[in-house]
């Protein structure tokens, strides 16, 4: 992100949509439709864990594991967290009392968690002692995401909080009003030096300073559509994707879209509906689509390159992309490896039959699985 670090105090600011207040909508639950069933495929790749640890399990949340450096940082809802090395050498571990809602926001010094009481709590990344611990009296359910001096909460009603690194005092609060139905789910930070990217209900992307939480601009992804509620869900989901000067992300029965963020300018926009979010790299937008397919987009046009129909209704990871392909998980906790040109299968591997809900992370050319029985594993793809 560093080339485009000024490129984000040229957006001119949009005024902010005034919605009403909100309940949630859980996206992710056990009923609906029987899932696809898996068929062979040929593999071309080996899908093999390199390491796996237990962390304990996830309950109703999910916990984002954190890559730093070349090491993992992953918690689970038992109260459990922990710091690996690359090859999976556990450097510490810590047990905080009272379960945890949301996790991990970290980088080399700290490492950010949140109780079931609305409590932030963070620990120094080098041994996993506790520095400090904040309530911010709200379901936190999003990883808290770690700045160079500030440390973002976002809360359950979609407001966010700006707490001092050092202190975890509240410097700013951030709120908007929004509609009266939104989903019950995790939309993560873009974060970098003194700015935050983060998407809303009602499809808006906005842009913070860290400084003292002031909207520096914000652009539409997708715009409510349909005479009900349920219809009007149009919730930015997923954490907003930079390639150096573009900008995109995605909504829940919406859009996907792209911006330049020198000019604030709509790249291209198209429909698009994920609740868990996108990847991209150099040449396309990859989308785990509600249903269960997984999309890829030209990332200069969006126009359709191909979608993996044989997925569906498996409740699908967000996309995470890797030197061997694009890998995604599912509600069985199998790992599917997709080809990034025709979206052919090129690899399946499985994990410890939970479901992936939590984000993939990459590390190197390989990626980090957690899994809602707890079990972290990190795959070589090649």
């Amino acid at each position: 992100m560093t080339e485009s670090r000024s490129m984000f105090r040229l957006l001119p600011v949009v005024a902010a949509l005034a919605l009403g207040a909100c309940s949630s909508l859980n996206p992710f639950s056990d009923d609906g439709p029987k899932m696809a069933e898996l068929r062979d495929i040929q593999s071309k790749v080996t899908v093999s864990p390199r390491w796996s640890a237990s962390l304990g399990d996830a309950g109703i949340y999910r916990f984002n594991p954190a890559v730093v450096g070349n090491d993992v940082v992953a918690a689970s809802a038992e109260g459990v967290v922990a710091r690996f090395t690359e090859a999976g050498q556990e450097r510490w571990r810590t047990r905080l009392e009272g379960g945890l809602t949301a996790g991990v926001g970290a980088d080399e010094g700290l490492v950010v968690v949140a109780n079931g009481k609305g409590e932030i709590i963070a620990l120094d990344g080098a041994n996993g002692q506790e520095k400090w611990r904040k309530p911010v009296n709200a379901e936190v359910l999003a990883e808290p995401a770690v700045a160079q001096d500030y440390v973002v909460v976002r809360t359950s009603d979609n407001r966010l909080f700006g707490l001092d690194r050092s202190t975890g005092e509240t410097v700013w609060t951030y709120k908007r009003v929004t509609p009266p139905l939104t989903l019950r789910t995790q939309s993560g930070m873009l974060v970098d030096k003194n700015v935050a990217v983060t998407g809303f209900p009602g499809g808006k992307l906005a842009a913070l300073n860290l400084n003292n939480g002031g909207l520096i601009w914000e652009l539409t992804v997708a715009y409510p559509e349909g005479t009900t509620e349920i219809e009007r869900l149009a919730d930015v989901t997923g954490v907003p994707v930079l390639y150096r000067q573009n900008l995109c992300a995605a909504t829940f029965q919406g859009r996907a879209s792209c911006f330049d963020i020198t000019n604030g300018k709509t790249i291209w926009s198209r429909p698009a509906s994920t609740s868990v979010g996108i990847a991209r790299d150099a040449r396309q937008v990859y989308v785990s689509e509600t249903a269960g397919a997984v999309a890829a987009l030209d990332a200069f046009s969006g126009a359709s390159m191909w979608r993996q129909g044989d997925l569906t209704n498996r409740q699908l990871s967000a996309p995470v992309l890797t030197g061997g392909g694009i890998l995604v998980g599912d509600a069985e906790g199998y790992v599917h490896v997709l080809d990034r040109s025709t979206g052919a299968f090129i690899g399946r591997a499985q994990t410890d039959g939970s479901a992936i809900k939590a984000a993939p992370q990459p590390l190197g050319d390989s990626a980090v699985v957690q899994t809602q029985k707890g079990r972290l594993y990190v795959f070589d793809v090649r």
